[in-house]
């Protein structure tokens, strides 16, 4: 079951919910084909439960919204992004581990 706290980004949202965002966001450019990606799933629902208010944290399927995929040339799923202030801050490609999404946010 899927964690309330992660959140689907769109190209249409995008701006909105994550160069606007007051608080840093952390983005997981995902496949649904991908298993890498479903096996990250689990980690980046739980990094959104653990920060809840602190980090926002959503999902965006490469093949659904391929604006945001090109703009930010995301090559390689998984590949998560943090944005701070409306700013790409860090990148981590490939399989990953919670330790290293919360070095990237900052937190770990």
């Amino acid at each position: 079951m899927a964690s309330p706290n992660v959140r689907i980004f769109t190209d249409r949202n995008f701006e909105d919910e994550v160069l606007k965002s007051p608080i840093p966001v952390l983005i997981h450019f995902a496949a649904t084909w991908s298993g890498p990606c479903k096996q990250l799933a689990p980690i980046i629902e739980k990094i959104a439960d653990d920060y809840a208010g602190k980090i926002k944290v959503g999902k965006l399927d490469i093949d659904s919204e391929p604006g945001m995929t090109a703009t930010y040339g995301v090559r390689t799923v998984p590949t998560c992004m943090v944005f701070q202030g409306g700013r790409k801050v860090g990148t981590q490609a490939g399989r990953t581990n919670r330790e290293t999404l919360l070095k990237l946010l900052g937190v770990g």
